[in-house]
């Protein structure tokens, strides 16, 4: 058996399943799950649609780089959403089965594991980072993201040494959870960074079109490398889907782009890999990048809740709207995470996650802790009962 995997840490959800393991939950309340971050709007028609309009699809077997027809879908996509001059649809966008396989297979491509070397990551995280690395053969290095740097991360607390030896740096903007998205300054950064290092930049912009200000997108790293000259996107790949976008996370449907010569060297792991798109799929996928409307619908629904939301638990916790995602980061009083967490459950039946479970002890301290992480994924109602027994709970 591979040993590496004895270094994997339980996934934030299986800890908070022994976390609460013998609490009993408040049998006079009706459970409300504020956990996990999976959409529950439903997924829009014209998704569903474009899947029973092809399902012959399911006869034949699907092209590995995905088909023409979505990859130019994706492509054009790209343009408008970020204003790009240029992306080529045959070299530099990539079909994948959603970003979170997409997002761990990359460190296998990135990464020699005769090597090894650093994977730099934000700090809290999404965990499929910390397990890439490990699985490549490559240590991780945290960067936190607390109050005091506005949920940012100072890339130049990174040693010079870590920096020397690191192979891949995962970026996620609008953050996941602290919901905080990275400005052209902020890429131009980074990429004098990988210039230096010669490490690759995997940007993950799965919450990209979940932002509450209409006239305010956030900018994505695409985006940046164009306004900084950087027009054939060295030594960047993005990572999207259409999970939260267009509230279809079971179709496992997303996409890469970027550095045409990494994602040729993608494409080849993913030969032997084996993740292709279904065509049934990949033409419900066209139909989705395609229309914008019920995107924009599904923002107008995480904008009422956040408006709704936001006074009430802001009112007990500390605690703000973000600038995207669907996240409220909230912290604590008194400090302990985890048994704010027990506590709520078991006087109120709302499930919360602990920050600490999202984050790692980096030199010396967890910047997770202190923290829970509320999804506004429910309807707007559920939601609302929600905050207001988060505000009674610590009110009492």
């Amino acid at each position: 058996m591979n040993s590496i995997l004895d270094r994997l840490q339980p996934y934030p959800f299986e800890r908070l399943r022994g976390l609460l393991a013998g609490v009993e939950a408040s049998k006079a309340h009706a459970p409300l799950n504020l956990s996990i971050g999976e959409p529950k709007h439903p997924t829009p028609a014209v998704i569903r649609d474009a899947i029973t309009a092809s399902l012959d699809g399911l006869s034949g077997y699907p092209p590995t780089a995905g088909s023409d027809a979505l990859r130019e879908a994706i492509a054009g996509w790209l343009k408008r959403r970020y204003g790009l001059a240029s992306i080529d649809p045959k070299t530099q966008v990539l079909p994948v089965l959603g970003s979170r396989e997409a997002l761990f297979a990359f460190a296998q491509t990135v990464i020699d594991p005769r090597d090894g070397g650093w994977v730099v990551s934000p700090n809290p995280f999404y965990q499929i980072y910390e397990g890439a690395a490990l699985l490549a053969g490559a240590q991780p290095w945290f960067v936190e993201q607390v109050p005091e740097n506005d949920f940012r991360c100072n890339w130049d607390s990174v040693p010079q040494a870590v920096w020397s030896r690191t192979r891949l740096l995962y970026v996620c903007s609008p953050g996941n959870p602290t919901g905080a998205v990275m400005s052209v300054d902020e890429w131009r950064r980074v990429f004098e960074l990988s210039d230096r290092y010669g490490f690759v930049i995997a940007a993950d912009e799965c919450y990209s079109e979940i932002y509450l200000d209409e006239s305010a997108p956030p900018t994505g790293a695409l985006q940046a490398a164009q306004a900084l000259g950087r027009t054939g996107y060295e030594r960047l790949v993005v990572f999207s889907s259409l999970s939260k976008r267009s509230n279809a996370p079971g179709m496992r449907s997303g996409f890469v782009a970027g550095d045409a010569a990494i994602l040729k060297r993608f494409l080849l792991y993913r030969t032997y890999h084996g993740s292709a798109m279904s065509p049934t799929f990949a033409a419900a996928s066209i139909a989705a990048w395609n229309d914008e409307a019920h995107v924009q619908a599904n923002r107008a629904q995480y904008r009422a809740k956040f408006d709704a939301v936001t006074p009430v638990v802001a009112s007990v916790l500390g605690t703000a709207r973000p600038e995207a995602g669907f996240y409220l980061w909230a912290k604590v009083p008194g400090g302990d995470d985890q048994a704010f967490c027990r506590k709520l459950l078991r006087q109120y039946n709302v499930l919360t996650l602990p920050g600490s479970f999202l984050a790692r002890e980096h030199e010396g301290r967890n910047p997770g802790a202190g923290f829970v992480r509320l999804a506004l994924v429910e309807p707007l109602e559920r939601c609302v009962e929600a905050a207001g027994r988060i505000r009674s709970f610590l009110s009492s």
